[in-house]
């Protein structure tokens, strides 16, 4: 899926790098390549997640870049919680919304005892839970879209099984052994999205 021409993008030619940047950038250089050579091979990722993009490179270029999405508008004071109409003095609202949830009654009973009620202590707990589980979080999100890369653009690569195993083991230095053989632009951009697996920085394309 597509986002807005702003989120990065990495486009390849075969096994060969030919463009990154923001969508509109991408979908530019792209479509001179198109227009230039032979379009067959031509594949293009979200540079973060890996999900393959699709454009429609029919036109010209500003036809192309027309029927690119477009960001969506700032939130306004509606979609943060907020009216523009003057509130009475009382508890700011605080955007949340409103779903079932199912707990035990001791649960029920333990969360109307604590200091603000069941709403608060929960989202507390929902918050403490999200920042616990962020470097984790962040990691799978690596792994996932390394993987994703991989299984696109090197399945029957010398060592992508090997390769998968060390990913998820995981085992940097084995997977980086694995991927040697490998076309440089495509071993390059795997190893980049596989750092933030192994906690070697953030996720995204060297």
């Amino acid at each position: 899926m597509i986002e807005h021409p702003e989120r990065p993008c990495i486009a390849f030619h075969g096994h060969r790098r030919v463009a990154k940047g923001t969508l509109a950038e991408v979908a530019l250089a792209t479509k001179r390549l198109v227009d230039a050579e032979d379009p067959a091979g031509i594949l293009l990722f979200d540079a973060l997640s890996s999900e393959p993009l699709e454009i429609d490179f029919r036109g010209t270029e500003d036809e192309v870049l027309a029927r690119l999405p477009q960001p969506g508008p700032a939130a306004g004071p509606e979609e943060a919680g907020e009216s523009e109409t003057p509130r009475a003095p009382g508890r700011p609202r605080l955007g949340v919304v409103a779903r079932e949830v199912t707990l035990l009654p001791r649960q029920w009973e333990w969360l109307a005892s604590r200091p603000g009620g069941a709403s608060v202590t929960l989202r507390k707990l929902v918050e403490a839970a999200r920042k616990a589980s962020a470097d984790e979080d962040r990691r799978t999100a690596a792994r996932e879209s390394a993987f994703r890369f991989m299984n696109a653009m090197a399945g029957n690569e010398e060592g992508f099984e090997e390769a998968c195993r060390a990913l998820f083991a995981p085992d940097p230095a084995r997977f980086e052994a694995a991927l040697a053989a490998w076309p440089p632009d495509v071993r390059d951009h795997a190893l980049a999205l596989a750092g933030a697996s192994f906690g070697d920085g953030p996720t995204g394309p060297a």
